[in-house]
């Protein structure tokens, strides 16, 4: 290698500085070679027990190790905030922007020429990318992988999604709380992150179609053998990619995130992929917008049968043949030139791939959705967008009219939803306010409101839904999110009363409040803005300077890349 590595600044020379970097290294056994000039990797680790998803890391992280040195680099691991989704309050995605930061400073801070990024669960993910992403140097990701399939009384159950069935199931009286506390231990049998296609699963296909992934990195389950192999091969890539200084901002580009957007719609994927890929754009530089999800994934059709859309599992997915197979089926859909962190393009990395699994990943012309992807709405309701998942919602809901029934806040909603007293029907359109970026804050995943106990027991499924939340990808139904502006900072859905008219048209992407414009003016004179859950502290400054849902709900101090210079000698 010609060039100088990045680590050699601290640890190439004889002088007092180099003395002391190389000394205390040596404190774990290092020898005088460790330090010759081969590359070192940071290995960016996520593992905690609070985290369920990414318990196992600690065993996964060795392979990881074993590549790196077969590749003759020197690994060293680090660890970083764990945004766990199943235990973090009051919701991980507060917490996204700190563990970004957290990632991006250790990057800069420390004497690493390539780092491997350890994501399994649903915001370690796009925290771990985005910090990476600030920094630009050589980055590659490997996710933990999901479970294996849950299995209750002989059928297959699927994390999340099977959660909310079973939850109104027992909540409308047709299952027993027997049963409902059977299916909690049989839906999660094994390490590794939710199985159907939530938000983990999404982002873990999400790094694979933007290049930072090998082939094969979203399907194969954390205790898949395959797994282990993936992790040692990432391993000895990170060495090559940091002879080649092949860097991020070469792989995510305008088309990387294209190729991204039509797959998230081939696949089913997480309405959660919106605020994620915004974000990691607006770290890296690349323009993409809220409109770009709806023009470049309206046309492309779910092909992948998968909960909470269709009906199998990842297990299931990964023996069908993976992301690479749903890449092949739409190829002539995305940017095959693209880079990946192989070092090849898009279309060599799924040339040759095969399916074996046609029930499982499906051929077009028998798609779930032959339009799928993310419909973004707009009106006088959400003048910056929302947006719609539509292969998980009810067709005959999806242009609809109704009167609204209002939830000022979550607490407000928990209070109000099973009174029996409560003037809601089917046609109904149930809206929450303030559980936004700021209004929550962190943007929970509440948004797929249960439906009113008095309603499931007459058999009613589903209802429209709006809010400024967001929703977990193992979710399902009509459900209209991400509003913005969000009601917390004044937008128009803080301004909506019960009885309010509200029309949904997804085909012609509209979301209209029937008000006129004199009597929203006069509402809007009267409304006040909520105070913060919390003064000072992270929360304090999250409120502060959190962005909306349409640009990312990133921080604003912390868009684009600042890059990896070697900051000034700290002796």
């Amino acid at each position: 290698m010609s060039r100088k590595l990045r680590s050699q600044h601290w640890f190439g020379g004889m002088d007092k500085d180099a003395f002391i970097h190389r000394s205390w290294m040596k404190n774990n056994g290092l020898p005088d070679d460790a330090f010759d000039g081969r590359p070192v990797i940071g290995i960016c680790n996520t593992f905690s027990e609070l985290t369920p998803c990414n318990a196992h890391f600690r065993g996964l992280v060795e392979h990881i190790k074993a590549g790196v040195l077969e590749a003759g680099g020197l690994p060293l691991e680090f660890p970083v905030f764990s945004c766990g989704e199943s235990n973090l309050r009051p919701t991980a995605m507060l917490f996204r922007n700190l563990a970004s930061m957290d990632v991006e400073e250790a990057i800069r801070g420390n004497p690493m020429d390539g780092v491997v990024l350890m994501a399994g669960c649903d915001k370690t993910t796009p925290s771990l990318v985005m910090g990476a992403a600030s920094c630009d140097l050589p980055s590659i990701v490997i996710s933990g992988g999901p479970m294996l399939n849950g299995r209750l009384k002989g059928r297959t159950i699927g994390s999340g999604t099977d959660v909310w069935k079973f939850s109104e199931d027992v909540r409308a009286g047709v299952m027993s709380q027997k049963d409902f506390q059977a299916a909690e231990s049989a839906m999660s049998r094994s390490p590794g992150h939710c199985m159907t296609m939530g938000t983990a699963s999404t982002m873990a296909s999400m790094v694979e179609a933007l290049g930072l992934a090998l082939p094969g990195n979203a399907a194969y389950p954390a205790v898949d053998a395959h797994r282990a192999r993936l992790a040692r091969l990432t391993g000895r890539r990170i060495v090559e990619m940091v002879a080649e200084d092949l860097r991020l901002s070469q792989i995510l580009t305008r088309e990387a995130f294209a190729n991204a957007i039509r797959i998230n719609g081939a696949i089913g994927g997480s309405t959660n992929a919106v605020v994620h890929l915004l974000a990691i754009a607006g770290r890296i530089g690349t323009d993409l917008t809220l409109d770009d999800w709806d023009n470049l994934g309206r046309d492309v059709p779910t092909i992948l049968n998968l909960m909470p859309s269709g009906t199998y599992l990842m297990e299931d997915f990964c023996y069908a043949g993976g992301l690479p197979v749903v890449m092949r089926e739409i190829a002539d859909l995305l940017h095959l030139d693209a880079l990946t962190v192989t070092g090849q393009s898009v279309g060599a990395n799924i040339e040759g791939v095969e399916n074996y699994n046609d029930d499982v990943i499906l051929p077009r012309d028998k798609a779930l959705t032959a339009s799928g992807g993310i419909a973004v709405l707009r009106g006088n309701l959400a003048p910056a967008g929302a947006i719609i998942k539509p292969s998980a919602a009810t067709p005959a809901l999806m242009q609809h009219r109704g009167r609204a029934v209002v939830f000022e806040t979550i607490d407000h909603y928990k209070a109000r939803i099973d009174d029996p007293a409560l003037e809601i029907d089917a046609t109904s359109i149930m809206v929450l306010k303030n559980c936004g970026p700021k209004g929550y804050p962190g943007m929970a995943e509440v948004g797929n409101m249960a439906l009113p106990q008095k309603l499931l027991k007459q058999g009613v499924r589903d209802m429209v839904r709006i809010s400024d939340a967001r929703m977990s990808g193992t979710a399902f139904g009509t459900v209209v999110l991400h509003t913005a502006p969000e009601a917390a900072v004044g937008g128009t859905l803080a301004l909506v009363e019960d009885g309010d008219w509200i029309e949904l048209d997804v085909a012609s992407r509209r979301l209209h409040l029937d008000v006129d414009e004199a009597e929203l003016a006069r509402r809007r004179a009267a409304w006040t803005a909520p105070a913060p859950a919390m003064a000072g502290g992270y929360q304090g400054l999250y409120v502060e300077r959190v962005m909306q849902a349409d640009t990312g709900a990133d921080l604003d101090f912390l868009v684009g890349s600042r890059g990896h210079a070697v900051p000034r000698e700290s002796h």
